[in-house]
């Protein structure tokens, strides 16, 4: 993760940034701590309440009043609990962790431009923003999912009874998606696409891989031209 990379890179070397030891424990062997240190006492469940709130207090500050690199420091300070908070979360198969992950990260850097600076347990704002973009995320995803079985059985009925219609003639899934590509109804790298996925059924990651795409992107793709062939089938059904 670029994120993790940056703030660690912060945290080491021969100048690290540090803060204030005493906002996260009682009695610190020292003054100061680098940041990454300050994170691990922060998410740590023995860490008492006010000293967790009193140090993300500060942490929000200086994000908030003095940038960068802070605004690094603020994000990666919440990677521990989201971890937590994620790994009870109930996903789609197909949704990516690390794209949940990006989510809820993303739903962090924009709760801290907005955070009320005087209010209490800032960092529940945050959290709750992150929980917030993940569930939307997931629900998307969820959608797409019912929308995608649907579409499937659709497919599968029109062509089902397209092939009962074509007497004397033999007719199958790759001959329906022959006879949808010399229509024009869907193009060559549609016509593999479903092939390869629907019918192969290799996994949609695998190819979003060989194309250098989104899995998401590859998904939509895949649903447009589905749709273009069951209406494709739909008319050919009206036909005979």
């Amino acid at each position: 993760m670029e994120l993790e990379q940056a703030f660690l890179s912060l945290a080491q070397g021969v100048d690290p940034l540090t803060m204030p030891a005493r906002l996260v424990c009682d009695e610190p062997d020292r003054d100061a701590w680098p940041v990454d240190r300050i994170r691990t006492h922060l998410a740590h469940p023995s860490t008492r309440p006010e000293l967790r709130e009193r140090t993300w207090r500060e942490v929000i500050r200086r994000a908030r009043t003095l940038g960068a690199p802070w605004d690094v420091v603020a994000v990666a300070m919440s990677v521990p609990v989201l971890r937590r908070m994620l790994a009870r979360l109930a996903r789609p198969a197909h949704l990516d962790r690390t794209e949940v992950e990006q989510e809820a990260l993303a739903g962090v850097a924009a709760a801290l431009c907005t955070v009320d600076l005087d209010g209490d347990q800032q960092d529940r704002e945050l959290f709750r923003a992150a929980d917030r973009a993940v569930h939307r995320l997931v629900y998307a995803a969820q959608q797409s999912c019912l929308r995608e079985r649907a579409l499937e059985v659709e497919l599968a009925g029109a062509a089902g009874a397209m092939f009962a219609c074509e007497e004397g003639e033999s007719v199958d899934e790759f001959t329906v998606l022959a006879q949808a590509l010399r229509t024009g109804v869907i193009s060559v790298d549609e016509a593999r696409l479903i092939a390869r996925t629907r019918l192969n059924g290799e996994h949609m990651k695998v190819l979003a891989a060989e194309r250098g795409v989104s899995w998401r992107q590859l998904y939509r793709h895949r649903s447009a031209a589905e749709e273009h062939l069951a209406g494709y089938l739909r008319r050919r059904l009206q036909e005979q």
